[in-house]
């Protein structure tokens, strides 16, 4: 059986590691949710046991090619007598509009009539409808041509556990406090013994939801309706085996947990309520709460480590960030001098508000508060800082590096003001020995040392890359937590680049006028290829009204240009789901994508081979080389003929490819390619913050001869 867990983004990763040990099988990660399969048990053990889920679904119907009326006769044609007794309760919660589809409440009305008539017609009976706790909850989902009819198995929001009664102003809902107390690892710390302090605690949900944690309950046991209950096809034998093994495991965790909660808040009233959200989850015992601003809460007595976590007021709990620096600034001072050899995080979606905390992040995850979106910081507090030494003079070849990039940056930075770029290459192996190439992002630095020779010994090589950091740190003014340092190492056909460090720190930055998600630490690429800026305009420029296809799409920057530029539609085809899931949210946040513009997940060739619509234009970026396990192995001088003619014989009369890549010794083999037209665009296409390095890339309009 196949089910679907939402959550909020950011989460995803999380989730889809908690379904596996929840029993998922085959799980996939999407946009806001992961599919996983499973029998009916494991379903409930999810709805059951889940910290992260928002809902839990069961997909019953798929609908291509959706319509008003197609939707209510496909929604008709279901046999809802299976699913709900015919004088039961229901409620249809829609989501997604389309071109026939503009409006979730008519999207709702349809299905509920159909669904009514149905039941009307087989029993005489209809259903009423009870928005609430309805016996049976339907989910409607539209995307594009298509919508999808679900079960909603969970019956309401999953991150309702039960236990609040109470809270304070913009509170954090208990998914997303789950979320950060394992991002920051307190499931760790808590099997260690340690202890858990939130100096601005509110109505508690972060220490309730650290004592669930620890001490093995279920979230689900304190909920009173499931959207399962009373439908049809409910096991409740399998039901109450679930519950009785989750009761009997939360009475063996309260009674070996202990009291090392501790919350403190300027908030008397909020105060009040996290005792009763406390005492409602049955862990009030564990708690110890003090009514104080933040610079006066201290270590509890007798724990020398634990987890220090905090929502600090931001974003929408202020009209003026500003305000809320103090209670950072206080933060910070208060962790340096209690909390030293302890563990540290909070969430804001402020950055300068974070910097305020006087401590250099060691990790960083990109969350949602609702709509808004935020960062988790998480510091390791250190018992003791010396005094920094003082910074040796850097040598002469070092200061050759200085003056290179400053020279660099007088040259190039009044062409990319006026053209309104902000990320771009500032220093690329200038200087042999300094051999690493420099990129700017807004306000960060993405640093790739190339390997060196064996020649030059390790320690000299580690060396020149600390002065080229400590150099790059003091030109630009950055931190040196927001720098990214990467090797690229020569490495053979069959070995390809992988993930790198698992920061989860995502950021939008600016270019031409759109907005791309890059990540500088995750992956040794960012995202977003900055030697193509050229290309992906000129994209933009060709795409009106044309059909293009963006083969090896990576995170579908190139298609974000042809759909601002208005193409007629757009298919997007690569082999990872992760790149697709990135270039599904390039296209979100321009407000781009419709049923016109497809993503594809397939081996690039494979599908132009079997594909047979037609298109105008065809934009082809392979890699050097590519292994993997899905699709057969790729090396791009090897099978850029195959490649090619299998574009040419998709290519509309008239159509254009752009075919570009990254092979320094690449050679196309025109003689192979005899009936097309090929012009190296090259030149045009290096960016001048490139200019030093002309075989960055290659890049060929290619035609068919025109005939005559």
């Amino acid at each position: 059986m196949h089910f679907f867990a939402a959550c909020p983004k950011g989460l995803e990763e999380l989730l889809a590691t908690e379904l596996a040990t929840l029993g998922g099988g085959e799980v996939k990660q999407t946009v806001a949710g992961v599919h996983f399969e499973g029998e009916l048990d494991t379903a409930y053990r999810v709805c059951l046991w889940s910290r992260l889920a928002s809902r839990v679904l069961m997909p019953l119907l798929k609908i291509e090619e959706i319509s008003a009326d197609r939707l209510y006769e496909s929604v008709h044609a279901m046999a809802w007598e299976t699913h709900i007794a015919a004088n039961g309760t229901i409620a249809v919660d829609a989501h997604g509009v389309n071109d026939s589809l503009r409006n979730t409440q008519f999207t709702q009305q349809r299905v509920k009539d159909a669904i009514v008539d149905r039941l009307r017609e087989v029993s005489g009976e209809r259903p009423n409808i009870d928005t609430y706790t309805p016996d049976l909850r339907v989910h409607v989902l539209v995307r594009g041509s298509m919508a999808q009819i679900a079960l909603d198995l969970s019956g309401g929001p999953l991150h309702q556990r039960g236990y609040r009664r109470n809270t304070g102003i913009a509170p954090l809902k208990e998914n997303l406090a789950a979320a950060m107390l394992l991002r920051a690892g307190w499931p760790e710390i808590a099997a260690n013994g340690g202890a858990l302090v939130d100096p601005m605690c509110g109505s508690g949900t972060l220490l309730v939801e650290a004592a669930l944690i620890a001490a093995d309950v279920a979230p689900g046991l304190l909920r009173t309706h499931f959207g399962f209950l009373r439908w049809r096809g409910h096991q409740p034998q399998i039901w109450q085996s679930l519950l009785d093994e989750a009761e009997q495991r939360a009475a063996n965790g309260r009674k070996s947990d202990s009291a090392r909660y501790f919350g403190s808040d300027r908030d008397g009233g909020v105060l009040a309520a996290a005792k009763q959200n406390a005492q409602q989850a049955g862990i009030s015992g564990f708690l110890t709460l003090h009514h104080h601003e933040v610079d006066k809460a201290h270590r509890p007595e007798g724990y020398t480590t634990g987890l220090v976590i905090t929502n600090p007021p931001y974003g929408e709990r202020l009209e003026d960030n500003r305000a809320a620096a103090p209670a950072y600034i206080a933060f910070g001072e208060l962790l340096k001098r209690e909390f030293g050899g302890w563990r540290a995080a909070l969430i804001t979606s402020d950055e300068s508000l974070a910097h305020a905390v006087g401590l250099r992040a060691d990790k960083r995850y990109a969350l949602f508060n609702g709509a808004l979106a935020c960062t988790l910081y998480r510091f390791d507090v250190f018992a003791s800082r010396p005094e920094p030494k003082p910074q040796a003079p850097l040598s002469e070849a070092a200061q050759g590096v200085r003056n290179r990039i400053e020279k660099n940056l007088k040259h190039l930075r009044p062409k990319l003001k006026r053209d309104g770029i902000e990320c771009f290459r500032a220093y690329d192996a200038d200087l042999p020995d300094y051999a690493a190439a420099i990129d700017v992002y807004v306000d960060h630095l993405h640093i790739q040392e190339y390997q060196a020779p064996k020649t030059i010994p390790e320690d000299i090589a580690q060396k020149r890359l600390r002065e080229l950091v400590r150099i790059a740190s003091e030109v630009f003014g950055v931190a040196r937590d927001k720098i990214a340092i990467k090797t690229r190492m020569k490495r053979g056909k069959l070995e390809q680049y992988g993930r790198q460090d698992e920061r989860g720190h995502a950021m939008t930055v600016n270019e031409g006028g759109l907005k791309f998600e890059v990540n500088l630490f995750d992956y040794l690429d960012t995202g977003l290829f900055l030697d193509h800026r050229p290309l992906r305009a000129k994209v933009r420029e060709l795409a009106r009204g044309k059909r293009f296809v963006n083969l090896f799409c990576y995170t579908g920057a190139v298609t974000v240009y042809a759909c601002a530029g208005g193409a007629a539609s757009t298919a997007s085809v690569d082999l990872s789901n992760t790149y697709l899931d990135w270039a599904e949210r390039n296209l979100a946040l321009n407000g781009l994508g419709s049923s016109s513009d497809r993503l594809v997940q397939s081996d690039a060739m494979e599908w132009i081979e079997r594909e047979r619509g037609e298109y105008d234009l065809i934009y082809v970026d392979p890699p050097t080389f590519s292994n993997s396990k899905r699709a057969e192995d790729f090396d791009v001088q090897r099978d850029h003929v195959r490649l090619l003619t299998a574009c040419v014989a998709r290519l509309a009369t008239g159509g254009l490819i752009l075919f570009s890549n990254n092979n320094r010794r690449f050679k196309i083999d025109r003689e192979a390619l005899p009936e097309l037209e090929i012009r190296d665009i090259t030149p045009t296409t290096i960016p001048i913050d490139f200019a030093r390095d002309p075989k960055i890339h290659h890049c060929f309009e290619i035609r068919r001869h025109s005939i005559g």
